[in-house]
């Protein structure tokens, strides 16, 4: 951080006003620097990045690679029908000798079985390229929704870590609520490989890493072998604990001003009660941080999009847009179009809303087919809304088929999670807060626990629900990777099921995920869900808005043209490089109070057309305002500020200055800084003698004669700028 960015290290501060050190830092404000570390995996993985704004440095989401434990075996309690007492050396990782690494290097490439799977206590991959950066000078955290805030705790955990962290007062709740129910999952590998230490493990060993086939290799270490450094062991549930006093939250709309300088604000983005995206407004303009967003939602808030109106700046992360390959609609970008009545018609109609609900119909169907048969139905899907509208909907399907059938939702923290859901009225759509004022429940699911037709149980080894067990039945549980929680113990169950149904959805690699269960009987469907803003609309909708400037993911540069934009300017990131954003404005504005009028001394710059004065006052920098105040001085103190010059004079037009008031010199050039050009000597004999230093560093003036100094002085000013 710059020496003239110390006066904004306090949230209100004060300090005198040199104008060099006020010009510094008008210079410190000049452009932005926008990293992206992570482009992420889908909604489970959402994107990681740096922003340097108004000298802060801002990261925003803080997300874990959960797709990556399907490179560890789940912990089962018939593991060794899994893994064949033969092969149980190379499972746990015994020293091998070199006959037998050959051996397995040869079958690297041959089909996976679950053999090739890591059987340890499973690590957790983080987004690597953020330990890259010194935590240290991270000033501001950003979370945009629960699985954003899921590595959140590795980092409030690492030593000199001191940032401000902002999250919506819904996402931390939530985002509490998943990681205890991860830590809590994570225990019975604890309790079973017993605790291995904070040192690598064996299977991190590099030769232990060459004998992974190609694929479960490239989860682990990435294309070119750099991310291996990026797992570590799950954090503690104090580490949660204290990760969560360090987070400031906020409502929709609230604003947030981090020393002084940045007011942040949260938006609706739609795609999760709680989600949103985040505006901030610095002294060199204002920005927009769109994650993945949803135009209207079944669920949640609707996405925001009027506070995303006339930003300078939009820095589009949304990725999951690339999931969506319909064709843009090129007449919508017309510039006798009304993009805004467009744009709002384009909401109105909710197509993603339809769509969503035909898809949920679709499995409910299929789970009741599968219930039918005789199977149970598995169902490990992550996201809250998705899950709260499943039970709506597989609940009426069920009383319109007239069966009997049990639905149990098990979680160590589903209890509390549901209960959290009937509380949360202000960050719901307009449908679900139209309930609230009706007397009807939030969602359907309160009225299905009262009725019983709704079960929560906190393990899969509860006494209560070991009591109440019916098959066939309908079971939503942790965790969708399937090397977690109470799935992979449900589905090892029902896997040669050729009757029952497992629900996964797409992001996750099936080949992998099944492989400890294999041979599989059990039948798969896998679903994808709103994945974010459908590209056909992303470009009327940044019409619409007006931004100055657009930063996109290089991945969506070629899905649709942006040569004929003619009201913004866009650009492209890619992974893991900087792209520097110019200024937004060219200065900062300052309110000076009316009595300082007074004191203006207008002077001409003569290198730029410019008007330039110079006050004497007390800043006050606060919400991003910047005001310059009179001061009292203290009797007898006021003194006249000295002349305060720059440049450096050219050596013709100071001989000529000299001569116009009868001052002769000779020139020489200094040999110590002949390289810069600009270092001279100026002896002077008459009238008295003197000399003139011109260096690098400044200007030297030495004369036995006070007046013949001023003299001097007086003809450097001429030839300078000055105040």
């Amino acid at each position: 951080m710059p020496p003239s960015a110390a006066c904004f290290q306090e949230e209100h501060c004060r300090g005198r006003l040199p104008v060099i050190d006020y010009k510094y830092s008008s210079v410190w404000f000049m452009f932005m620097k926008f990293t992206c570390l992570s482009k992420g995996g889908g909604n489970h993985f959402p994107p990681c990045h740096i922003l340097d704004v108004c000298g802060f440095r801002v990261l925003l989401e803080c997300p874990l690679d959960l797709s990556a434990l399907a490179i560890f075996a789940p912990f089962l309690n018939d593991r060794h029908s899994i893994v064949p007492e033969e092969t149980s050396d190379y499972a746990t990782h015994k020293s091998l000798d070199a006959e037998y690494v050959a051996q397995k290097r040869q079958k690297v490439e041959k089909p996976l079985d679950a053999n090739d799977l890591i059987h340890a206590e499973p690590w957790y991959k983080t987004v690597n390229n953020l330990h890259l950066w010194n935590v240290s000078f991270i000033d501001v955290v950003l979370i945009s929704s629960p699985m954003g805030m899921v590595g959140l705790p590795f980092l409030t955990r690492m030593k000199g870590f001191s940032a401000k962290i902002y999250v919506t007062e819904a996402t931390a709740r939530l985002g509490q609520l998943m990681m205890e129910d991860l830590v809590s999952m994570h225990m019975e590998y604890k309790q079973y490989y017993g605790s291995e230490g904070s040192s690598d493990p064996q299977w991190m060993k590099w030769q232990e890493i060459e004998l992974l086939p190609s694929s479960l290799r490239k989860i682990a270490c990435g294309e070119d072998g750099a991310e291996l450094g990026g797992w570590m062991p799950l954090y503690s549930a104090a580490d949660v604990k204290d990760c969560l006093t360090k987070v400031q939250t906020v409502r929709y709309t609230e604003e947030a001003c981090y020393n002084g300088a940045l007011i942040i604000k949260a938006f609706s983005s739609g795609s999760e009660i709680g989600a949103c995206n985040w505006i901030m407004n610095g002294p060199k303009g204002n920005i927009a941080y769109v994650s993945g967003s949803i135009f209207a939602s079944d669920h949640a808030m609707n996405f925001d999009y009027s506070a995303l109106q006339g930003r300078d700046l939009i820095l589009y992360s949304d990725f999951f847009s690339l999931d969506t390959t319909e064709e843009m609609d090129e007449s919508a970008f017309s510039d006798d179009n009304d993009k805004w009545e467009a744009l709002t018609k384009s909401l109105r109609r909710g197509d993603e809303n339809l769509e969503e609900r035909e898809k949920l119909a679709f499995i409910c169907s299929c789970a009741i087919d599968s219930v039918k048969a005789g199977g149970s139905v598995l169902i490990p899907i992550n996201g809250l809304g998705v899950v709260l509208q499943f039970l709506e909907q597989i609940s009426m399907f069920l009383e319109s088929s007239s069966l009997q059938v049990p639905i149990y939702i098990i979680s160590s923290v589903a209890e509390e999670l549901l209960a959290y859901t009937s509380i949360i009225p202000e960050w719901l759509c307009d449908k679900r807060q139209e309930k609230l004022f009706s007397g009807e429940p939030l969602f359907a699911h309160v009225e299905l626990l009262k009725a019983k037709k709704i079960q929560v149980f906190p393990a899969v080894y509860s006494p209560k629900l070991l009591t109440n067990w019916q098959e066939p039945c309908i079971v939503f549980s942790p965790h969708w990777s399937l090397r977690l929680g109470p799935a992979m113990h449900l589905l090892r169950r029902w896997c040669g099921d050729q009757n029952s149904l497992l629900v996964l959805e797409d992001k996750v690699d099936a080949n992998i995920a099944l492989l400890p269960f294999k041979p599989m009987s059990m039948k798969v469907l896998q679903c994808s869900f709103i994945p974010g803003i459908k590209l056909q609309k992303v470009q009327l909708m940044l019409e619409a808005l007006q931004p100055k400037f657009v930063l996109f993911p290089e991945e969506l540069r070629s899905h649709f043209n942006t040569s004929n934009v003619n009201s913004f300017s866009v650009s492209h990131y890619s992974e893991n490089e900087t792209v520097c954003i110019p200024s937004l404005k060219e200065s900062v504005e300052v309110e000076i109070e009316a009595n300082l009028g007074s004191q203006f001394q207008w002077r001409i710059s003569k290198h730029k057309n410019l008007n330039i004065t110079r006050l004497k006052g007390e800043l006050l920098v606060a919400h991003n305002k910047h005001q310059l105040l009179s001061r009292k001085e203290l009797a007898g103190s006021s003194k006249s500020m000295p002349l305060l010059h720059w440049g450096s004079p050219d050596p013709e037009n100071l001989l000529a200055a000299l001569s116009k008031m009868g001052i002769n010199g000779n020139l020489e050039r200094s040999m110590s800084d002949a390289e810069s050009g600009e270092a001279f000597i100026v002896h002077i004999k008459n009238p008295k003698r003197a000399t003139i230093e011109v260096g690098a560093a400044g200007t030297v003036i030495s004369a036995d004669d006070e007046n013949l100094a001023s003299q001097v002085f007086e003809a450097l000013g001429s030839i300078l700028d000055g105040i």
